[in-house]
């Protein structure tokens, strides 16, 4: 019985995998066509292409579904996405900023708007939390891609405005209007970065306690669960038992 119960647990956790892979591949094929329709669907003279696909090369997103994806925004038939963003509150003040693209704007305004509810937080207007982050471009590359004085000296050449450090990772921040450019200035010295985008970046994070950081937590899982959600930005800390506990 022992040995059954534990192939049931490990089916489980896989079947859970598969799902949680299968959705973020459907979120990163609505990007890449809404990315294709917006530009030309080649990713060299597309820069916001180029950095889904990066994303989704990073998380294995097998070729056939980036290259369908690219197709659909060429397809008469095909869905249009608005672009949407929701700014709320969270448990102890925490800000919250949701990214989306959605087909029908009403219900996916009433599903965010429901999750910050039950959470006890709140929904609000637009630039009511926007202003507590930089929306920036963040351009990353894996550790191992060279010194850490390499890459800041490059970085800085580049025209980024900083490096942030990580133990497997290094992370160029660049201005909104700059990314691009620095993007292909680093990709010639160092190779492809394993993501490049747009982000809200917190200027500072609030410590929140573990009964809070719980509620905030459970509310960021709902948002991203939601098929319309893209990203999820918050300017919180939580203990790293309890994001253990919630990771797992």
């Amino acid at each position: 019985m022992a040995g059954h119960s534990q192939f049931k647990n490990i089916m489980h956790k896989k079947d859970k995998q598969d799902a949680i892979r299968s959705k973020l591949f459907s979120k990163l094929a609505r990007e890449i066509t809404v990315a294709a329709k917006l530009g030309l669907p080649d990713p060299d003279m597309n820069a916001r292409l180029r950095a889904v696909m990066l994303a989704a090369r990073a998380e294995n997103m097998p070729k056939d579904n980036i290259e369908r994806a690219i197709k659909k925004a060429s397809g008469a038939d095909g869905e249009t996405y608005d672009e949407v963003r929701y700014e709320g509150y969270a448990p102890g003040g925490v800000a919250i900023i949701v990214e989306a693209l959605t087909g029908n704007r009403n219900r996916t305004a009433g599903e965010v708007r429901s999750y910050f509810t039950k959470a006890g937080g709140s929904l609000a207007e637009s630039g009511a939390v926007s202003f507590l982050f930089d929306h920036v471009g963040i351009i990353e590359f894996p550790r191992e891609t060279a010194s850490e004085e390499n890459i800041v000296e490059a970085a800085v050449e580049a025209g980024a405005e900083d490096v942030q450090s990580s133990e497997n990772s290094f992370e160029v921040v660049t201005a909104l209007e700059s990314l691009r450019e620095v993007a292909q200035l680093l990709e010639a010295k160092f190779g492809e970065p394993r993501k490049a985008g747009l982000v809200w970046k917190p200027q500072s994070t609030i410590s929140v306690d573990d009964e809070t950081g719980e509620k905030i937590l459970r509310l960021v899982g709902m948002l991203e669960d939601n098929d319309d959600v893209q990203n999820v930005y918050a300017n919180f800390e939580v203990s790293d038992a309890l994001m253990a506990r919630f990771a797992s």
